[in-house]
């Protein structure tokens, strides 16, 4: 069973806030993808490179709420207020050939196995019951496609890809635990913070333009609380 790179999640308030954020941050619009009505979301899609690709996701408020938290933690009360003044990388996913085997070895919570489907598409994916960010985001969500190609080779391919990923956490040597339970230790770069400091996330993005990177929201955080000069 080999784990790769899925995904990467980035949370905005709307879908125009988001596509704008990835334009001004990497130089290329994402069209759109579709809804997930079990989970009361929609997106925008577009190609990482091999295999891997780069979603916005945001709430869809023109369809009926689902009975349970969304995931993502797209229902967390400060995670809306976040994405609202600013989309950010929200986490990462990894695929797998085997979900509940994944989740059975794995020394974290990657919740229980779902089906969930938009449009032609269908996939297994591991829901906490809170739909909360796994490590608020550092460790990856659970998925394993039920196609017989990867779905990415259907989505635009603007020209860019993941050049690489990185933690940043207090705690490296739990994540690169976490991690090489599931087999992902070798897909991401982790490194260590001081104890105070909050852990975030850096995707490193091949564009036409060059290197471009995404950040999750504790980069911004620390921009804001910069004193001015």
């Amino acid at each position: 069973m080999q784990t790769r790179i899925d995904h990467l999640v980035i949370g905005a308030g709307n879908l125009k806030q988001g596509v704008d954020y990835v334009r001004n941050c990497l130089g290329v619009n994402m069209p759109y993808g579709g809804v997930h009505r079990k989970m009361g979301t929609h997106n925008h899609l577009m190609q990482l490179g091999d295999g891997v690709f780069l979603e916005v996701i945001t709430i869809n408020h023109e369809i009926e709420s689902p009975n349970s938290p969304r995931w993502y933690g797209l229902d967390d009360p400060f995670i809306q207020k976040q994405i609202e003044m600013q989309p950010t990388l929200l986490t990462w996913v990894v695929n797998t050939g085997n979900i509940n085997e994944l989740i059975q070895q794995a020394k974290f919570s990657l919740g229980k196995t779902e089906l969930i489907s938009r449009g032609d598409l269908s996939w297994y994916f591991g829901l906490p019951d809170d739909g909360r960010l796994l490590a608020g985001g550092m460790l990856p969500y659970a998925i394993e496609w039920q196609t017989d190609e990867h779905p990415s080779v259907n989505m635009a391919d603007l020209g860019c890809s993941l050049h690489r990923l990185e933690i940043y956490h207090p705690y490296s040597s739990w994540i690169q635990s976490a991690l090489k339970s599931i087999g992902a230790l070798n897909l991401v770069k982790i490194n260590s913070l001081p104890k105070n400091e909050a852990p975030y996330l850096i995707a490193y993005i091949s564009t036409p333009y060059g290197i471009k990177k995404l950040y999750s929201c504790a980069v911004f955080n620390k921009i804001l609380q910069r004193p001015s000069r």
